[in-house]
């Protein structure tokens, strides 16, 4: 079994050390190095060979100081030119070459080993590769039994499934082993079936249909071979044809179950192999994924193998995560170690929000997403730095206004990240009440709520003026819609003074139910629309204000958001 795999040099990683187990799950955004993790242990899989077939003890060439690997070797790797496999394309500094290592650690009969690689870089089409300088790399003086260790071991990389082929011909084994190295899955998965059935026909082959059909309810048939075609073909029985009347191919099943069938017959041709599996919950629907994943992994584990899953499956990683090995590939790749902790975040709050908290370093919370689009629409209109911390936050709407609801969901993330930082925006709650800490600072506004600091009497008869450009087209049918807002405004402030004896414009009388709703909603029932007053809208009245007429606590509050989010930036920089 591999223990541990530690990377320097190779494309999008600069360093980094995974401790692997029986089954590991990567997670992490688009482009972070989780396929590459996957691609640089194919890469050691590969030189392993080379190095074993090229300098064994008979060799005449043992002297030489390393093997030439050349990049169409590197099937389940593919680049146009072998300089793409080192970082930012780096193969020298100064004087000195750049080397790419990898160092594989594992256990074999109880024993543990360590296998190190180092390359350079030769031209665009190859490279060498030899053992790294050091007494414990057990490519310099192999004992029998690691020797036949390394010779059988076998990693794997399986793409997700493509399109399945409609005609797939009978392939040797060699053949096989290179489409599936150049991702091309779906040219093999017939000739998996047939080979397995041949070679396990009374154990294997029986496993795997019992596994096909609880998994989706169909019975695989014996695969065909035509001789004469030189083709195979595979058919099943849907769910229900219990009479064996309509046979269909297994080009019409669906992706989902094609993707199962092709790992798992991989896993039962291949004991003891390394699969690396990039996405196997692709095609899959949400209320499968768990149990496929949980069959994948006992089905390696029964076989003696291991499974390394790169994913983005929220349902993979919620199953993964008190029970596997995961890797998070934000910042600098790293073990979630602490799983009673992180079990207790997502145990509450589910998986996506430690990822956010890991991705994103502080967390935002507002009672609902319409506050975030006021924020969004100040920092925009006073060009405040933090119109860029706003972009995309991690953002948590409390859907009240109470800090209880803000602590239990920041302590609950805070236990599996420990230096996470919040901020937690109110409306008028007593100071006392907000026990606000330097990494979480919470901040009541004076006013009723955020809507009270645009809600002027000046920023509606803009805004009104400016429907010219929408309405009209016409100065004079502007001006027109200026004197209806001032009417409207007019018939609201009589009828709240009247009925709610306060002025219309007071910080007490809460803006968006008391103001303005009823003020848009009487503007359009005077020009005679249709049009509703939606509160999700009512940022949209921001930029008719002028930065000067901005409240200072409104600019206090971006500033309070912008320090977190820069101190968090600033703290990444100096890992």
């Amino acid at each position: 079994m591999l223990t541990k795999l530690t990377i320097a040099n190779f494309k999008g990683i600069p360093d980094c050390t995974l401790r692997l187990d029986n089954a590991v799950v990567f997670v992490g955004p688009n482009n972070s190095g989780k396929t590459t993790a996957l691609q640089a242990l194919s890469l050691w899989e590969v030189s392993v060979r080379e190095w074993m077939s090229k300098r064994s003890e008979e060799s005449k060439a043992k002297t030489r100081p390393g093997v030439t690997v050349n990049r169409r070797d590197l099937i389940a790797i593919p680049v146009s030119n072998a300089r793409a496999l080192w970082k930012k394309q780096k193969v020298r500094s100064d004087t000195k070459n750049v080397h790419i290592t990898i160092t594989v650690e594992g256990t074999f009969n109880g024993e543990d080993w360590t296998c190190g690689l180092e390359y350079d870089y030769a031209n665009p089409e190859s490279f060498y590769c030899r053992p790294i300088a050091s007494d414990d790399n057990i490519l310099w003086k192999p004992t029998e039994q690691q020797r036949d260790m390394l010779n059988n071991l076998r990693v794997a990389f399986l793409p997700p499934m493509s399109g399945l082929a409609s005609v797939e011909r009978k392939l040797e084994q060699g053949s096989i082993d290179v489409l599936i190295g150049e991702g091309q899955t779906a040219q093999v998965l017939r000739n998996l079936c047939y080979t397995l059935f041949q070679n396990e026909r009374n154990e294997k082959w029986v496993e795997l249909l019992r596994n096909i059909k609880s998994l989706f309810g169909v019975h695989l048939l014996e695969p065909e071979y035509d001789s004469a075609r030189g083709e195979i073909f595979v058919y099943y029985l849907d769910h229900g044809d219990s009479k064996k009347k309509d046979r269909l191919e297994l080009s019409s099943a669906g992706r989902g179950l094609q993707q199962t069938l092709l790992i798992l017959t991989f896993l039962y041709l291949h004991p003891g192999a390394i699969i690396l599996l990039d996405e196997p919950d692709a095609h899959l629907e949400i209320l499968r994924q768990k149990q496929i994943y949980e069959k994948i992994k006992n089905v390696a584990r029964e076989q003696g193998g291991q499974v390394l899953v790169a994913t983005h499956s929220e349902v993979v990683l919620n199953e993964s995560a008190t029970k596997d090995t995961v890797i998070a590939f934000l910042g600098k790749p790293h073990c979630l170690n602490d799983r009673q902790q992180l079990a207790k975040s997502l145990a509450q709050y589910g998986w996506e929000h430690y990822y956010l908290a890991q991705q994103k370093g502080w967390v935002l919370y507002l009672e609902g997403s319409t506050d975030l689009d006021i924020l969004r629409a100040f920092a925009e209109l006073l060009d405040h730095p933090s119109k860029d911390d706003l972009t995309k936050p991690f953002f948590h709407p409390m859907g009240n206004n109470s800090p209880k609801s803000a602590e239990r969901h920041f302590h609950a993330l805070r236990e599996a990240k420990s230096d996470l930082r919040g901020f937690a925006l109110f409306d008028r709650i007593p100071r006392d009440q907000l026990n606000s800490t330097p990494d979480f600072k919470k901040w009541s506004l004076k006013r009723k709520e955020i809507e009270n600091y645009f809600c002027t009497k000046d920023v509606l008869l803009r805004w009104a003026r400016s429907k010219q450009d929408e309405w009209t087209s016409t100065p004079l049918l502007a001006q027109d819609e200026y004197n209806t807002m001032l009417l409207a405004i007019e018939d609201v402030e009589k009828s709240t003074r009247i009925l709610k004896k306060v002025d219309l414009w007071s910080s007490d009388l809460k803006a968006s139910d008391g103001v303005l709703r009823p003020v848009l909603e009487n503007y359009y029932e005077r020009l005679g629309r249709s049009a509703t007053a939606q509160k999700s809208r009512f940022h949209e009245l921001i930029p008719f204000m002028r930065p000067d007429e901005v409240d200072s606590e409104i600019r206090n509050v971006l500033d309070e958001i912008h320090q977190i989010a820069d101190s968090v930036s600033r703290d990444g920089d100096n890992d």
